[in-house]
């Protein structure tokens, strides 16, 4: 991916390799002197057994710029949360785990109850969500990174080129979000992002027409990456959806609030590979069909906020354009792997294309049910605003968690 190209929606940020290893590094660490750097991994109980985050807090244990790592620890209980304290000790760094689902925690969710602002079901952008809430009350922190618990293939030069555009004071980027190719174990990966967003985005400009909306999308060259750098300032403003549609909906936030010339993309890695999602055929609610849905519903949803008129019509003609859409990307992608020496099965990718077609029809039938609908999170100024002690609160509530069980 060494190239230059630019699409001239947003700037993106190659790596052409004639960096030397280290140079970065050494650069956010002079940044780091005057601008704080925080780091946000959301994870679950089960990624501390899993393979890959014990590698990522072994690179992270070399990073010497980051001020802060901020860990929203999911689905464990009191025994597992003692367990997390100690397995993420390990961080030389300034380190705090969030434990989501300890009862201070739980009362701190009440309090948001009582006011009307729900942050939504358990899920990933719940759980970035009071981490980026717990950031911005620490007061400290000019640029926030946030990645997943389960690369596999993890290296401390993603997070250096991650930051790197956003901790520049002399670049004008406020959100930079990472690319990167999606292969693991010989084969081409990023189904969802391949198979539905790329081709949905090409059917949604034949049907619905050009919109600005669409181009910007369409020119992240991987827009479901889970890797993104923000400088803080935009944190308290920012409303983020707390089901699947988190990585798209940050996007559709920085169209709607940033200029186009603050929002960059930046390769970050020549091989990334994760945790895989079943693709759920026969439950909806589950894996990629149950992601496929909300991330649709995302797009739909700004779509409709920036004046689109949806119908049944619209939808039944949005199916069938995206069907052939995503076979014509299918043979693209087969040549790809091919001269590339990756395998890609052409049955299981179809097979993956038909409950797509569905899903999208199924969101459009959501959308038009409950136009109205809105699963966003509130934004901590709006929280702020209507208890104006809860951040601090919670910040109580995390050092109290910890001095009981520490």
């Amino acid at each position: 991916m060494a190239d230059f190209h630019q699409n001239g929606n947003v700037a993106t940020l190659h790596n052409l390799r004639t960096n030397a290893p280290g140079a970065l590094e050494a650069e956010l660490a002079s940044f780091a002197q005057s601008r704080h750097i925080g780091l946000i991994l959301p994870s679950l109980f089960s990624e501390l057994e899993g393979p890959a985050l014990p590698n990522i807090l072994d690179e992270l244990a070399q990073v010497g710029y980051l001020h802060r790592i901020v860990i929203g620890l999911d689905r464990a209980d009191a025994e597992q949360y003692r367990h997390a304290r100690a397995f993420f000790g390990r961080l030389p760094q300034q380190h705090v785990v969030i434990w989501n689902d300890s009862p201070r925690m739980k009362q701190i969710g009440s309090r948001l109850d009582a006011l009307g602002l729900n942050p939504g079901e358990r899920g990933k952008g719940r759980n970035v969500w009071f981490c980026l809430g717990y950031t911005i009350a620490c007061q400290d922190t000019a640029v926030a990174a946030i990645h997943d618990c389960d690369i596999l293939t993890y290296e401390r030069e993603m997070l250096a080129r991650l930051v790197y555009p956003v901790a520049n004071p002399n670049f004008p980027y406020q959100v930079a979000k990472g690319y990167y190719p999606r292969v693991g174990e010989n084969r081409m990966n990023g189904r969802v992002s391949r198979l539905l967003v790329s081709p949905l985005l090409i059917a949604l400009k034949r049907v619905i027409g050009d919109r600005d909306y669409l181009d910007y999308l369409r020119a992240f060259r991987y827009p479901l990456s889970g890797e993104f750098a923000m400088r803080t300032g935009i944190l308290p403003d920012l409303r983020i959806p707390s089901d699947w549609g988190l990585e798209i909906g940050v996007l559709s936030e920085a169209w709607r609030n940033l200029a186009p010339k603050s929002v960059c993309q930046v390769e970050i890695s020549d091989n990334y590979d994760h945790k895989h999602q079943p693709l759920s055929e026969e439950d909806a609610s589950t894996g990629l069909s149950r992601m496929s849905v909300d991330i649709c519903k995302a797009i739909f949803r700004k779509l409709a906020a920036d004046g689109t008129v949806f119908s049944e019509e619209i939808f039944r003609s949005l199916k069938a354009t995206y069907y052939r859409s995503a076979l014509d990307l299918l043979e693209s992608y087969y040549s790809d792997a091919r001269m590339n020496g990756l395998t890609i099965d052409r049955h299981l990718e179809e097979r993956s294309i038909e409950p797509f077609a569905q899903n999208i029809v199924q969101a459009g039938h959501v959308f038009l049910e409950n136009p109205a609908e809105t699963p966003f999170i509130p934004t901590w100024n709006r929280v702020h605003a209507a208890d104006p002690d809860l951040m601090r609160d919670m910040r109580a509530a995390v050092a109290a968690d910890e001095a009981e069980f520490g």
